[in-house]
């Protein structure tokens, strides 16, 4: 993504993400991010981190924080007329940092260049002007180093966003080209009378410069080569005023040769969930293998047909929104079995009309082997599809996927079920089903859609991946649900479940899962063994201490308000957001009727005086003694069966404390074992793992409470566990 996004001119790429973390498993938008368990997260935010900004594009993690619904993000998407405000995520301290912060804190350790604000408000104060959470937790706890950017349009006030820590606005106004901006101006004119002091605007604008310079921007950026409104070669270069037509869009092709990275991406990351007496891997000589749904199929208006994604017709390889992107080309995975199958001189039929009842049925009574595709989708809340308004109204299976399946598993006693969703679906009808004699789930897999899963279906590829959620019998055993109808006319999303989302609900509650976090089956088999904990020799905890230095600035602010105003051998574009000024006079310039009446400033916002530094604090991440590694934790895995094939082991940790989820995940390791060898998981515990957030102390403490190390193949699968020596 990196090195694409470097070869059409982005300065800045907007991801990766952690916010939404997936509380609900309905959440419109948490197929951009990656899981709900705050470890598993983290990981893949700082390798994304990590792995972008190595390309000289600035990573942006994203949207920080409690960003977990669609549903009256912005009141005039809400569709209800009594709102005032977009909602709070009410969170606790603890809460906070052990789950919604954690992904958080090791994409700042890892270096992300800029962190997005979201557009809820947390506990009533928005991201882009809390400055509990901006100034005190992100810049000074977590030692955030780089630039706070507003999401579009998520900017709700002028001064008080600029003391509360935003750095950049965007895209600058009020509302989409509405021509108003709480800065532009209004910030010059915030400056000019002394309200904001020089310091935080020079702090703001170091901030973006350091990023800039971090990744490299000033070595390796190139020329703009693309448009976002347009795919027309030629138009205007701004879009909205309609001026300046010119060369918009140079069709540079930046894909390299990542289409075999897409391919094996998605291979890798599909999850076999069921798999009765070796149904799978198909020879591909079947007599006659039957594609079933309209998930196997093309759209019938393309792959890029609805903008933005904004539909859910044919093979689901990407949800909706602002965070999807135009495919080249996509294979369907009804073109990769046809090829599979053809090539191999066997029959092969099909059917992508989910409700093409009379044809299914006997196209499903004659097949050997039918392979049924079905999908769930969720966006982003700017688009409506089917009546979800980006948020799933349920996790049922979308364009009749259940009944798709019911119908041809009644006729076909080997009927296999491929899952294309952005999250957890229902699936306990077909667990236990006889006639269903495997079950995949293959996410949201991209324009190699089809090749990935035939690689899969047909055994060049041995699954190894796990579920980076739950899969629950019902809705209701998740414990937690969006707010669909407002509560008050500020909609409050009271997040009294706690740290208890997802396994650690369900483990909580004693609820069985149908397919638990952590779970993957192969086409061979692993054992686990010898477990060992060696503790090491870390030093104690020392909590930060000290003063920062002062605010610095940058030269001198010229008070001359002449000087600030339009100048004259500028044109101006009508819509953009200048800084400078139409008249001399201030009150005048700013346009508010209200200018000069006191209003309210928080104390110590105005002060560049040294300031107390955070005893969690010290670095970007946090303390840096958090990191240290107080145990080094080993196991055997071996492969018992007769292939090769990949395991994820997986480290759970019981922190003992009554108020604890049973197990938490504090390490995975990805192995490829050849048949009958062994290889050895290894995962260092550091002290953050091993703590919990004290509220009293603000800082992270070890419990007394007994700990207990458990290792297995998913989270209610450890067949190996040892207590913590402390």
């Amino acid at each position: 993504m990196g090195a694409e996004h470097q070869g059409k001119g982005v300065d800045v790429q907007l991801g990766p993400v952690s916010g939404p973390i997936g509380r609900a498993p309905e959440g419109g938008r948490n197929w951009e991010g990656f899981s709900p368990d705050p470890v598993l997260s983290g990981v893949m935010m700082a390798q994304s981190v990590q792995g972008i900004q190595s390309q000289g594009v600035i990573a942006c993690s994203k949207h920080y924080i409690g960003y977990e619904q669609e549903h009256f993000r912005q009141i005039p998407q809400a569709g209800f007329n009594n709102l005032t405000d977009s909602y709070s995520s009410n969170i606790d301290d603890v809460t906070m940092h052990e789950l919604y912060l954690w992904p958080f804190a090791d994409a700042v350790r890892a270096g992300t260049g800029s962190i997005m604000c979201s557009y809820n408000q947390i506990n009533n104060s928005y991201a882009c002007q809390n400055s509990y959470l901006l100034n005190n937790v992100l810049k000074n706890e977590l030692g955030f180093q780089g630039f706070v950017v507003s999401d579009w349009s998520g900017q709700h006030s002028g001064i008080g966003s600029a003391f509360a820590g935003l750095d950049m606005t965007m895209p600058g106004d009020v509302g989409f080209d509405s021509d108003t901006s709480f800065w532009g101006p209004n910030l010059t004119v915030a400056v000019l009378n002394g309200t904001v002091p020089q310091w935080r605007v020079d702090d703001a604008v170091t901030r973006i410069l350091a990023a800039w310079y971090y990744v490299g921007r000033d070595t390796k950026q190139i020329p703009i080569n693309y448009d976002s409104w347009t795919l027309a070669t030629y138009g205007y270069q701004h879009f909205f005023a309609q001026e300046d037509v010119r060369l918009i869009n140079e069709h540079v092709d930046v894909r390299g040769d990542h289409a075999a990275i897409i391919r094996d991406i998605g291979s890798a990351s599909t999850v076999l969930l069921k798999n009765v007496n070796n149904a799978l891997p198909l020879t591909g000589h079947e007599k006659l293998t039957a594609v079933f749904g309209n998930d196997a199929g093309d759209n019938p208006d393309g792959p890029n047909g609805c903008s933005d994604r904004g539909c859910d017709n044919g093979t689901l390889a990407m949800a909706w929104g602002s965070g999807s992107a135009n495919f080249p080309y996509l294979v369907t995975p009804e073109t990769a079995i046809q090829n599979e199958v053809v090539g191999n001189g066997a029959a092969f039929e099909s059917i992508t009309d989910n409700f093409a009842y009379g044809q299914i049925e006997t196209l499903a009574m004659r097949a050997s082997t039918a392979i049924v595709f079905v999908n769930a989708d969720a966006g982003e809340g700017y688009i409506v599809v089917d009546g979800n308004q980006g948020d799933r109204n349920n996790l049922t299976l979308w364009q009749g996927g259940d009944n798709l399946i019911m119908n041809v598993s009644s006729l076909c006693n080997n009927t296999i079920v491929v899952i294309h969703s952005v999250g957890p679906v229902l699936l306990a009808n077909y667990s236990s089903n006889p006639n269903i004699t495997a079950i995949l789930w293959a996410g949201i897999p991209g324009q190699e859609s089809g090749n990935s899963i035939a690689d899969v279906l047909y055994g060049r590829v041995n699954p190894g991946a796990k579920l980076p959620f739950t899969m629950a019998v019902s809705r209701e055993d998740y414990g937690v649900d969006l707010l669909y109808l407002p509560n008050a006319a500020v909609p409050q999303v009271d997040f009294t479940e706690g740290v208890f989302i997802d396994y650690r609900a369900l483990d909580r509650a004693g609820i069985e899962p149908l397919y638990e976090f952590g779970f993957g089956l192969s086409y061979t088999t692993f054992s686990y063994s010898d477990l060992s904990i060696v503790k090491q020799n870390a030093g104690p905890y020392t909590p930060t201490s000290g003063m920062t230095a002062p605010a610095p600035t940058f030269g001198t602010t010229d008070n001359t308000t002449s000087d600030y105003i339009f100048p004259s051998n500028i044109t101006r574009i009508p819509f953009y957001i200048y800084p400078y000024l139409n008249v001399t006079d201030l009150q005048e310039a700013s346009q508010d009727p209200a200018y000069g009446v006191p209003g309210y400033i928080p104390a110590m916002a105005q002060d560049g005086t040294p300031q107390p530094l955070n005893p969690a604090g010290g670095a970007p991440g946090g303390n840096p003694q958090l990191y240290d590694v107080l145990y080094m934790v080993t196991a055997t895995v071996t492969n018992t069966g007769s292939i090769a094939g990949e395991e994820v082991p997986q480290l759970y940790l019981s922190l003992g404390g009554p108020y604890d989820p049973p197990v938490v995940l504090r390490g995975f390791e990805r192995l490829s074992i050849d048949a009958g060898m062994s290889a050895t998981f290894t995962v260092e515990l550091t002290r953050r793992d091993v703590s919990n957030w004290d509220t009293v102390s603000q800082n992270w403490v070890i419990s007394n409470y007994t700990k207990t190390v458990k290792v297995g193949s998913s989270s209610r699968n450890t067949p190996l566990s040892m207590t913590l020596p402390m």
